[in-house]
């Protein structure tokens, strides 16, 4: 038996995987020494050359995982039997041993590529989030809306909307193929070039054909962007678009509904491409959908897709009572896909829906137009509307109605404590709408009104509110309040009244309004 002294452990040695001196190992499953292994191959030649006497094969569940190589002792004797029966015996522990190693060793490196991809993921969609428009711009006569929402793995879904030069506005909903963060580079470069062929190109074909060109030469293998780009006059309707292999978008009219088509290759794939146009005229009433195909692909527990036959059958029976049309689908597809879904692709949807007449040119641009252009005669009997906008009665979008009026009225350059005032009032007005009129109901939203004349800037927040028109407010008793004798209610209305010059509230229709007044 050797001891400690007198054994003495070879160099290791590398054996290649096809060696078939492995699977003679394998099937050995005893201790084998070098010399008598019937075989002719690289690895016997590299234990001989190493000077490997004894090699110990490791064996776990069946399976080769290590091989144990021990040279000549230092003694020069040979191994007995009883040294050989003692390293087969030890083999089976050191076998479990080297296996469970193996196995941390795994999870730690799957563990480490988890956090990798995790990461990937995260900075990926930052990307994504971070790119996509901040707040949608308050066309006069239009409402609009959009959903994004990402799945667990990050897509290339993106939308975008640019303020062109003559007034009109771009629309661009696109889609990239893979994920993570290749796909989100992608869509980045694609809306940076989207963005200013937009500006330079008058035409959405030209857009796609230039943009397509740009994209060609740099666009990963595998990698192309569905992509629509439209252009939307607001004052008269007038739609023009050119479609990059994306899904045709669904107009929605008294008719009934129907696709807008146009013909053309995704972005990335071949250069020199030409994409169709084609136009239409938006009514009133009318509305178009644009979406990403997470929506369509979207499967029930029975493996069936809602598909294009689904989306447009779901156009068709939605009713406008008040519920915004995007979140009539996103419910409608909760209910096909049940509660147990699993989103595989980013959803995007973006609504554009004609309500009235517009005479749209942007809000400061429209404002200051309209106020240089105007008669003193014209503005001194009529409000200059400045801005409408629509917001979801959800908590924390009193902020969005403060930014939305401070940038409606900038141009009046009021002074910083007046306009501070106005935000605030804006704020807690906004607040009291969404809370105690529409009761932060999804499908009650709260609209704002921002209007001017000469004298005067007014401020109208509006909201689906049964009751009847507070009184105007007086101070409040604050001994009463305290006492409990009176309703802690009321203090809001009382601040408002405090922060601007007046106060008017009314019922509209089947609304209450509010209205902030300033004096200029």
């Amino acid at each position: 038996m050797p001891t400690a002294k007198d054994q003495s452990i070879a160099v290791p040695v590398d054996l290649a995987e096809n060696d078939p001196l492995l699977v003679y190992l394998e099937e050995a499953s005893a201790v084998v020494e070098v010399d008598h292994i019937p075989l002719a191959s690289p690895g016997v030649d590299a234990l001989k050359n190493a000077g490997v006497k004894l090699v110990v094969p490791l064996i776990a569940q069946g399976q080769l995982i290590g091989v144990l190589s021990l040279g000549e002792r230092q003694s020069g004797a040979d191994y007995s039997t009883d040294d050989q029966r003692l390293l087969s015996n030890l083999s089976t522990d050191a076998a479990s041993a080297l296996r469970v190693a193996q196995l941390v060793q795994q999870q730690e490196f799957h563990a480490r590529e988890r956090e990798r991809i995790d990461q990937e993921l995260k900075i990926a969609r930052l990307i994504q989030q971070t790119l996509l428009p901040k707040e949608l711009p308050a066309l006069d006569g239009w409402r609009m809306a959009a959903y994004y929402q990402p799945a667990r793995e990050v897509g290339g879904d993106f939308y975008d909307l640019l303020a062109l030069k003559d007034g009109r506005l771009g629309i661009v909903i696109g889609d990239v193929t893979d994920k993570g963060i290749p796909a989100a580079l992608v869509m980045a470069t694609t809306r940076a070039i989207l963005r200013m062929m937009g500006q330079q190109c008058s035409s959405p074909g030209e857009v796609l054909s230039n943009a397509n060109n740009a994209l060609c030469p740099d666009m990963p293998r595998n990698m192309f962007v569905t992509c629509l780009y439209a252009i939307l006059n607001p004052i008269t309707g007038h739609l023009r678009y050119a479609n990059a292999g994306h899904g045709a978008p669904y107009r929605r009219s008294k008719h009934g509904v129907d696709e807008l088509m146009a013909r053309g290759m995704p972005l990335g794939l071949m250069p020199e491409m030409q994409y169709e146009e084609q136009e239409t005229t938006l009514k009133p009433g009318e509305t178009v959908l644009f979406y990403s195909d997470g929506l369509i692909e979207a499967h029930n527990p029975q493996g069936q897709m809602l598909g294009f036959d689904g989306l447009q059958t779901l156009l068709a029976t939605y009713d406008d009572n008040g519920k915004g049309q995007i979140d009539f689908l996103l419910n409608e597809m909760a209910r096909f896909i049940g509660p147990n879904w699993e989103q595989e692709d980013d959803i995007t949807l973006l609504s554009l829906q004609r309500f009235g007449t517009s005479s749209f040119i942007s809000i400061s641009h429209r404002a200051t137009q309209e106020i240089r252009l105007a008669t003193l005669e014209y503005r001194m009997k009529n409000q200059i509307p400045l801005g409408e906008y629509i917001l979801s009665s959800e908590p924390g979008n009193e902020r969005l109605a403060m930014e939305y009026v401070a940038k409606a009225v900038a141009q009046f350059n009021l002074p910083q404590d007046r306009l501070e005032n106005l935000k605030t009032a804006v704020a807690e007005a906004t607040t009291n709408a969404m809370e105690h009129g529409s009761g932060y109901g999804s499908g009650k939203p709260v609209t704002l009104r921002v209007r001017a004349s000469k004298n005067s800037i007014s401020v109208q927040i509006l909201d689906y509110g049964k009751g009847v028109a507070s009184p105007i407010p007086t101070t409040p008793n604050l001994d009463a309040k305290l006492a409990g004798r009176e309703t802690p209610r009321g203090w809001g209305l009382f601040l408002i009244r405090n922060l601007v010059d007046d106060l008017k509230l009314s019922r509209e229709g089947d609304m209450n309004s509010t209205e902030l007044v300033l004096y200029l």
